[in-house]
């Protein structure tokens, strides 16, 4: 078997990479997990009985991989890319450190695979969870249908930004629980997390925030499409998941029980759509699963030809880790 490195192995996305891995029958032996920095005797769990050393990224020899998938910031991603692409090593960007490179493709497995035979120099990237996320259900839908436009809203888990917003939501919620003053306690946010939801996910880029300059850019590039894309973001008080209103408009006629149909021949998305009290799934409903979970789905009839609905997932797990690892599989099959 195929041996992987997975860079960044100690936050939540590169766990949940080591989890698929693991998942998936790679043995502790095949997988290597770096750290940036990485302290001598820090350790990773791998499945239930084993656990992975933590090695430092500097002093890695990327030749004993045939793979790496790195889950960490762009600044990083720019730096060791490179170093592992020097050894003939085929790598997975979850960052979006190549994003404007022409010949690094955007992939979401299951929408556009046709796309990895543009990685010329051994290198592919996904985009960010919430494209993964909105763009999965519709990929059938975007096949058979001319979509002239889409508008998102997204709902995101406090893990977009990491465990240390997590402690954050967690500490407050406490605090207030407890009476006790929140002054001093918003060093992620800007605004007070707990019980409150906050319409900016990333810095301003001029009007807009980079999550949503993100979910218009990366969606055209992985559509290689023109769609326009409206999209909003906010942070809620989760700590995990992401939540999505999408309205789609086609220049043609669209049927939404067509659609319905469609959606329910992806793999990885399930369509649970009751039209009852709770007949439909939510954030707290996905933590931990494999799928895109879509409910509401319905005709949008203040446009002439749209149709909108509602999807949530585990960000971590399935908007980023699965994605990223079903694209290294797809990758090193286009190779042999």
């Amino acid at each position: 078997m195929n041996k992987i490195a997975v860079v960044g192995a100690s936050e939540s996305i590169g766990r949940e990479i080591l989890s698929f891995l693991e998942e998936d029958g790679y043995k502790a032996s095949d997988v290597f997990a770096l750290e940036h920095k990485a302290v001598l005797g820090n350790q990773v769990s791998y499945g239930e009985d084993d656990e992975l050393d933590v090695l430092n990224l500097d002093d890695f020899d990327f030749s004993k991989v045939k793979a790496a998938i790195f889950a960490t910031t762009s600044e990083l991603a720019k730096r060791y890319v490179p170093k592992a692409l020097s050894k003939g090593v085929k790598v997975i960007d979850c960052s979006a450190a190549f994003f404007a490179d022409s010949d690094v493709p955007m992939i979401v497995a299951g929408v556009n695979d046709d796309k990895i035979a543009g990685a010329g120099k051994g290198l592919v990237s996904v985009p960010s969870a919430a494209v993964t996320q909105m763009l999965l259900p519709l990929s059938r839908v975007c096949k058979k249908y001319n979509l002239a436009r889409l508008v998102v809203s997204t709902y995101m888990s406090t893990s977009v930004y990491g465990k240390e917003a997590m402690d954050e939501l967690f500490d407050q919620i406490r605090k207030i629980y407890m009476n006790d003053t929140l002054v001093d306690n918003q060093k992620v946010f800007h605004k007070q997390i707990a019980f409150n939801a906050i319409p900016q996910v990333g810095d301003f880029l001029g009007d807009e925030t980079d999550c949503e300059w993100a979910l218009n850019a990366e969606t055209k590039k992985v559509l290689d499409s023109n769609i326009k894309v409206h999209a909003n973001c906010a942070v809620i008080p989760a700590f995990i998941g992401c939540a999505q209103y999408v309205n789609v408009e086609s220049k043609d006629e669209i049927d939404v029980e067509d659609v319905r149909t469609l959606m329910k021949e992806v793999d990885g998305v399930v369509v649970f759509d009751k039209h009852t009290d709770g007949g439909y799934v939510t954030i707290s409903d996905v933590q931990g699963e494999n799928d895109v979970y879509v409910s509401r789905l319905r005709q949008d009839v203040s446009v002439e030809n749209g149709i909108s609905f509602w999807c949530v997932a585990d960000n971590l797990r399935v908007g980023v880790a699965k994605n990223a690892y079903a694209v290294m599989k797809l990758f090193l099959s286009s190779q042999d």
